[in-house]
């Protein structure tokens, strides 16, 4: 979506880590030219007013990340984005799956197997704090071509040729 000059970024405010992730979205974004609107939710009428402001903001998509109370309102948050019309990109497959758009995360049985890697290397008795800091090296995109066709998005054939799961 090269046009979008304006997107939303739901955060659940308690969360731990929400401010960390929202300042990193908007530093992405930033460096694309695109503008991201921070909208708190911690409540099935918070996302409904979400959905009713991002509308009035003029966001051309929606970042989902994945937070447990976020992910308890997947159902809720799919049937908005359609109803709203709104392209919005998850933190999990569950919501493609579930009629959104699209995912693109770090691979879960992956980080499981870097995980396995850490806790055979502390019992064969390296210290943890000695252990370099492992990130994510394997992610996958899946994307929903129905709802992306009902969006009136055209998803480039490079884009489908690249993703690990396609939903039609």
């Amino acid at each position: 979506m090269p046009a979008v000059r304006s997107t939303a970024y739901l955060i659940n405010p308690s969360s731990p880590n929400a401010e960390v992730y929202a300042e990193a979205a908007m530093e992405a974004a930033r460096a694309q030219g695109i503008a991201v609107h921070v909208l708190k939710v911690s409540t099935e009428q918070e996302i409904d007013s979400a959905f009713a402001t991002l509308v009035k903001l003029g966001a051309g998509g929606l970042i989902v990340p994945n937070e447990p109370f976020i992910d308890s309102q997947r159902n809720r948050i799919v049937a908005l984005a359609a109803q709203y019309e709104i392209p919005a990109i998850y933190g999990t497959r569950d919501y493609v799956v579930a009629g959104g758009s699209l995912s693109y995360v770090a691979s879960i049985p992956d980080s499981y197997r870097q995980a396995g890697i850490y806790v055979g290397r502390i019992l064969k008795g390296e210290k943890p704090a000695e252990l370099p800091v492992m990130q994510p090296t394997r992610f996958e995109l899946v994307i929903n071509l129905k709802t992306s066709k009902a969006l009136g998005l055209n998803v480039p054939q490079t884009l489908l040729a690249i993703a690990d799961e396609v939903i039609e």
